[in-house]
């Protein structure tokens, strides 16, 4: 049968998406990337919050699912209790934290609040007798440090600000911990099948990473939080609930948790005396050695070693473009990130690993 030839031109003049030179279409890829890249960047800038809300409540889900696999080694019960069990404590304990501090430390935040006060206009008088910083620019930088000083007392003794985005969080990570696999199958789907099985094993190497890292910040805030209190109580030093709370709860936050908590110690406890200012720079120390060469060096160990430049520049990027929410998620979002190039470096390795001679 002869072959049929189009008389009409329009049947074979290529179309406007008909591109067959290869530089153009190499060209274009290129294009598309930077464009997708553009496009993810402002994506992440307008849609950061919800973004951090999503990845605090897999934070919280991580937590979860790790007192229930903890819990599931001494008490031999269903996932579901167990689940039901550890999520009911983890309330409790929020409930009894804010009521406490609500009540019981509502006076000593106003105090704490007062002494910070006298003690940073003594501070300033003294660096300004030296005459280096104008007296103008001193009161500034004084009424600054106290207003976020009123904050974060003021965020200890009542329930006020994000509230809806703590409910979000906690309704996210309970659904998640209630059956991650789940959630697992779900974004495994939207893969192509040969990637499946990597994402598995990395979304499984993620989850036991996390696990591991929050139960150490867990049981770091409890020490330090204790000890805290304990010590300064033991010495004196006023106020020693409220900066034992105020303490476990900043231990959450590596590096600066621990420069703004070692700041209030000492200030409040030089306000009661140079013996109480020793005692509590002591009190700084031994609680900070006991967390950074005992708890962190066996978490690090057991879960990925993060350098502390690596994690402090991560909290002040992530602080300053998505505020409180971002510090707070600065350190496992990049042991995840960690973690996810370490699993993906390994495995362009193995793929570009020759092939061992087989043995005649």
């Amino acid at each position: 049968m002869a072959k049929r030839v189009p008389t009409e031109m329009h049947d074979v003049r290529p179309g406007p998406s008909d591109i067959h030179d290869m530089t153009v279409l190499r060209e274009l890829r290129r294009a598309a990337v930077w464009i997708g890249m553009a496009l993810l960047v402002v994506g992440v800038i307008v849609l950061a919050q919800p973004i951090l809300l999503i990845i605090g409540g897999l934070v919280f889900a991580v937590i979860l699912d790790g007192g229930t696999r903890l819990l599931g080694r001494v008490l031999p019960i269903g996932r579901p209790w167990r689940l039901t069990i550890v999520t009911l404590a983890g309330f409790g304990f929020i409930i009894w934290t804010f009521y406490y501090a609500g009540t019981t430390l509502a006076t000593q935040a106003e105090t704490l609040k007062t002494v910070m006060s006298a003690q940073l206009d003594r501070l300033l008088a003294y660096v300004g007798t030296w005459g280096v910083v104008p007296e103008r620019d001193l009161s500034q930088l004084g009424s600054q440090l106290l207003g976020g000083v009123g904050r974060l007392t003021t965020a200890v003794g009542t329930v006020i600000g994000a509230l809806t985005s703590l409910v979000m969080i906690l309704v996210i990570g309970i659904f998640i911990a209630i059956e991650p696999r789940l959630y697992d199958r779900g974004v495994a789907w939207m893969l192509p099948t040969e990637h499946r099985d990597g994402f598995y094993e990395l979304s499984n190497k993620v989850g036991f990473t996390l696990r591991r890292l929050m139960f150490g910040r867990i049981v770091g805030m409890v020490v330090e939080g204790i000890g805290t209190w304990l010590l300064l109580m033991w010495g004196g030093v006023p106020m020693a609930a409220l900066l034992g709370l105020l303490t476990g709860l900043l231990a959450f936050v590596p590096n600066i948790g621990a420069i703004v908590s070692g700041v209030l110690m000492v200030a409040v406890g030089f306000s009661a005396g140079s013996e109480a200012g020793l005692w509590a720079i002591m009190t700084y120390f031994i609680v900070q050695t006991v967390d950074g060469y005992v708890i962190v060096p066996y978490v690090a160990r057991r879960t990925v070693d993060l350098a502390p430049a690596l994690v402090l520049a991560a909290q002040l990027l992530f602080g300053a473009l998505f505020g409180i929410m971002g510090l707070l998620l600065a350190d496992p979002i990049v042991a995840s990130i960690k973690v996810s190039l370490e699993e993906w470096s390994k495995r362009r390795a193995n793929q570009v690993a020759p092939a061992k001679p087989a043995k005649s």
